[in-house]
């Protein structure tokens, strides 16, 4: 088997999301918004709107250190906003979702309320270059059982699409990078871009029906084991970046489950991926089959690669097939 972990590191460089230049930029972004936010707010109570404080807060692969620049180039953030207020107190999530709306509309040529968030575009030549998701939540201090919810839903949809879901993206943040330390969860975070990139490229077709990057992220908490490289006596001398992906994507893999679909009246193979705080809910349960179908047939064609990558003994002939699945930032040897 070839050698082809400095390849991947080198392949982490150039995908991850922490250049000093594009924080600083979002951070800007970010504190920008906030202030907006703040004053737009003010104007609503003054106007007679009663609306409780908030606190915000950083999330997802931002706040995890876990993010990939994307192959579009449209750089995000996730924001947090917990408002001091129960669930039971307003029924439609929407309403709330309209505080931030107005208080930000305006602020660039486009902010939508999305499901899951209200997003502020940052646009050059009319294409998005940047853009802020502000997720919006009620405070666990205020619900009855002392769980977070985040607002979903958006004008338009029914009443039944509006709701309240249990999600705390703190608590989510501290369960999947607890124990994790050192060159193991540098691993981990770079086994989760790999995949975060791989799915961006490969899965893009399926849109909004493709896993969410947080579903991948769930899935390596769970089924993520390091991978090291030792010597004769046993002591690990370096980490194998390459057995890692490829045993994670086993293991995903080894959970589709097959059952029958009284609806599409077939049989339909699916992956739950359980969040590790809210045990009730699944990542993958909006879902359509043919996307299912899609990740699954996905999965299988990068095992392949990375199956075929550990088979071979030469490193450029390794990357080239790493780069069939991972893309064209997976080095090349130089050689034949």
């Amino acid at each position: 088997m070839a050698d082809v972990q400095k390849y991947f590191v080198q392949f982490d460089e150039a995908i991850r999301f922490d250049r000093d230049h594009e924080k600083q930029i979002l951070a800007e972004k970010r504190e920008r918004i906030l202030r907006k936010l703040s004053e737009g707010i003010k104007r609503q109570r003054v106007e007679g709107v009663k609306i409780p404080s908030y606190e915000p807060f950083n999330q997802g692969s931002y706040a995890m250190n876990i993010g990939v620049k994307p192959v579009d180039g449209d750089f995000d953030i996730d924001v947090g906003l917990r408002f001091d207020l129960s669930k039971n107190d307003y029924s439609d999530p929407v309403v709330v979702k309209g505080w931030v709306h107005k208080a930000l509309d305006g602020h660039t040529r486009k902010v939508e309320v999305r499901r899951s968030c209200v997003t502020v575009f940052y646009q050059e030549r009319g294409e998005d270059i940047y853009h802020v998701d502000l997720a919006i939540y009620s405070s666990g201090k205020r619900n009855a059982d002392g769980k977070d919810y985040i607002a979903k839903g958006k004008p338009g949809q029914r009443a039944d699409e509006r709701r309240w879901e249990p999600s705390d993206p703190q608590e989510l943040h501290d369960v999947i990078l607890s124990g994790r330390t050192g060159e193991h969860a540098q691993q981990f975070r770079r086994v989760v871009r790999a995949l975060k990139r791989w799915k961006e490229l490969r899965l893009s077709r399926y849109g909004r029906n493709a896993p969410k990057g947080i579903a991948l992220t769930v899935a390596a908490h769970h089924w993520f084991e390091p991978s090291v490289k030792k010597d004769v006596f046993g002591k690990t001398v370096g980490y194998d970046d390459l057995g890692a992906l490829s045993g994670l994507v086993t293991r995903v893999l080894n959970r589709f489950e097959s059952s029958w679909s009284t609806e599409e009246q077939r049989y339909v193979s699916r992956l739950r991926i359980q969040h590790p705080v809210s045990r009730d809910y699944d990542f993958c349960s909006n879902m359509t089959s043919a996307s299912m179908l899609g990740f699954k047939d996905g999965f299988g064609a990068l095992l392949s690669a990375l199956t075929r990558a550990q088979e071979i003994s030469d490193a450029r002939a390794a990357c080239q097939a790493l780069r069939e699945q991972l893309g064209d930032d997976f080095p090349l040897p130089e050689g034949r």
